[in-house]
């Protein structure tokens, strides 16, 4: 049953797609079924022979609860905590989905109201014992593929609900679970999009990676699982390039006074006696150390080379893609400046932002590290 109903869902969709004027076999297609389906299994007596049904419910809304509201301290911290949880997965979820109709529609996302209406949404819910909700993947899924195009639609939905949840109850009872799985397969179905999925293989492995695991999270735990497992590998990504930035030794275009990235550009070539360095990110706390232990090596391999008449005299640090610093990076880039005295070679600072310029002038105003001529605009 569930196959079928599967292949009437999706056959529906397709002639939709293929012949627009047809929209409306899309849109019926969903209700048609849950209501085929439920005549089949009521004359048919499907629920005696496996198929599982929904069953009675009890009708009616819920009674307001708000004076059922207790602070107990025995509570309140487990309270709070799954509270804390529960609301970082559903706000994960919500703006997730969000962003991905967005781009199916081309429009924007605003995360903080997202995040205002989510909580809001489920502070009023509370007051009459609502389930805990989000911008839901699945239900987000079939009002797409049955063509809603505002929010007005959640509004006839919900008003859809209210109705059902007071009169209509009875008529669900022999609605198959299967129909409503296939109504929700169908959906999500359209959703993939595997030309997607092959442009972030080509361009960039550790994003596959992350769509793979949230995709296949999803498919075999659980939405909230397979979200938690993209963010979780998409943190620990980015913690990656923040501890050890992209750091390169660069060398000028033959002809031009342009330098660039020696591994990069075939024809940038080496100064004699310059080790120009670049960093490519802000400077602080969590890769100072990382960037120490490079930019040493680099001295000492160079040092150590022999060759008197390329002998280095000047280590160049570009400065000019670094946003930001803080008291660590200051910190090292006097380690560095004291490190390359030693050794009787000469520190320059090129290209240094304003925020930047500003934390090196700070730190002169106390002890004149960086005199005016190691510093070039």
């Amino acid at each position: 049953m569930g196959a079928c109903f599967l292949v009437l869902l999706l056959t529906a969709r397709h002639v939709s797609i293929r012949w627009p004027r047809f929209f409306w076999i899309s849109a019926c297609a969903p209700l048609a079924s849950v209501i085929v389906s439920t005549l089949l299994v009521f004359l048919f007596k499907a629920q005696n022979h496996g198929i599982s049904i929904i069953g009675s419910l009890k009708c009616g809304l819920n009674r307001p609860s708000w004076d059922k509201l207790l602070f107990d301290p025995t509570y309140l911290g487990l309270t709070m905590k799954t509270g804390l949880v529960t609301g970082i997965i559903s706000l994960t979820e919500g703006v997730a989905v969000g962003r991905t109709f967005a781009s199916l529609k081309d429009y924007q996302v605003d995360g903080n109201k997202e995040m205002m209406a989510i909580g809001l949404m489920n502070i009023v819910g509370s007051c009459t014992s609502c389930y805990v909700t989000t911008g839901a993947f699945s239900r987000s899924a079939v009002n797409h593929n049955a063509g809603c195009k505002t929010a007005m639609s959640n509004v006839v939905m919900a008003l859809t609900v209210m109705v059902t949840l007071l009169f209509l109850m009875p008529l669900f009872v022999y609605t198959p679970n299967v129909v409503l799985g296939a109504i929700i397969i169908a959906a999500v179905i359209g959703l993939i999009d595997l030309p997607a999925a092959y442009n972030i293989w080509k361009m960039d492995k550790m994003d596959f990676l992350v769509c793979l695991c949230a995709f296949a999270g999803v498919i075999f735990i659980s939405v909230q699982e397979g979200l938690a497992i993209a963010v979780g590998i998409s943190i620990f990504r980015v913690l990656m390039q923040i501890t050890r930035p992209r750091m390169m030794i660069q060398g000028n275009i033959k002809g031009t006074d342009i330098y660039r990235n020696l591994h990069q550009y075939k024809e940038a070539q080496r100064v004699p006696g310059f080790l120009i360095l670049t960093v490519e990110a802000p400077i602080n706390f969590a890769n100072t150390n990382y960037l120490n232990e490079r930019t040493k090596r680099w001295i000492e391999d160079e040092s150590s080379s022999g060759n008197k008449q390329t002998e280095l005299r000047v280590v160049i640090l570009d400065l000019s893609a670094v946003p930001a610093i803080d008291t660590s990076g200051i910190a090292f880039l006097i380690d560095l400046k004291k490190s390359t005295e030693k050794h009787g070679l000469e520190l320059v600072l090129v290209n240094p932002t304003g925020e930047v310029m500003e934390k090196i002038q700070r730190a002169n105003d106390a002890h004149d590290h960086f005199r005016p001529d190691c510093l070039y605009l």
